[in-house]
């Protein structure tokens, strides 16, 4: 054999290869963690999100579904006609009893909702976000979950205000009628 077939490596050469391959395993550990923190943060609000986006469908929409629950035309009350001459002076009103409408409070108290979990813990960082925003809260718990909602109810056109003030802040509120 000649020189030129054995190959010879210095130590510094082994420690300095050596060095490198600990260090980019080391590397690729940190990513991989990263990677799955973020992974399981993302993952984290798609299980209540289905929730979520049911409890926000538009009030106007679940109001015309009520017409199919029985609160439909049949207990509207009946407009009064009006002719284009105008008003009659010897017409006499019909003597036709109207349907009675259900009395609601003059104003009903709404209040818009946060967020509902299973974790108090979640709930309470959620109260305590709103608090930072200058929002006063309230948790209530009802069927093991935790509903963090506004403390001070007002009438819906109120609660839709506040809501999009609440949305800039980083919520996603929902209005909640108050019982």
């Amino acid at each position: 054999m000649s020189q030129r077939d054995q190959i010879s490596i210095a130590s510094q050469s082994i420690l300095w290869v050596a060095g490198v391959g600990v260090g980019l395993l080391t590397l690729a550990f940190v990513l991989g963690v990263q990677v799955g923190k973020q992974s399981a943060a993302l993952r984290r609000p798609l299980q209540k999100g289905v929730e979520e986006e049911l409890r926000e469908l538009p009030e106007p929409l679940l109001d015309q579904l009520k017409l199919f629950e029985g609160d439909g035309p049949d207990k509207l009350v009946p407009a009064q006609k009006v002719d284009a001459a105008g008003p009659k002076v010897d017409a006499k009103p019909e003597a036709k009893p109207e349907p009675k409408a259900p009395e609601k409070p003059a104003t009903e108290a709404w209040t818009l909702q946060l967020i509902a979990t299973a974790e108090a813990a979640e709930a309470k960082r959620v109260a305590d976000k709103a608090k930072a925003a200058g929002f006063a809260t309230s948790t209530v718990k009802e069927k093991n979950q935790f509903k963090v909602r506004l403390s001070k109810p007002a009438d819906r056109a109120a609660m839709d205000k506040t809501g999009e003030k609440l949305k800039k802040a980083g919520f996603k509120p929902f209005a909640v009628k108050m019982e």
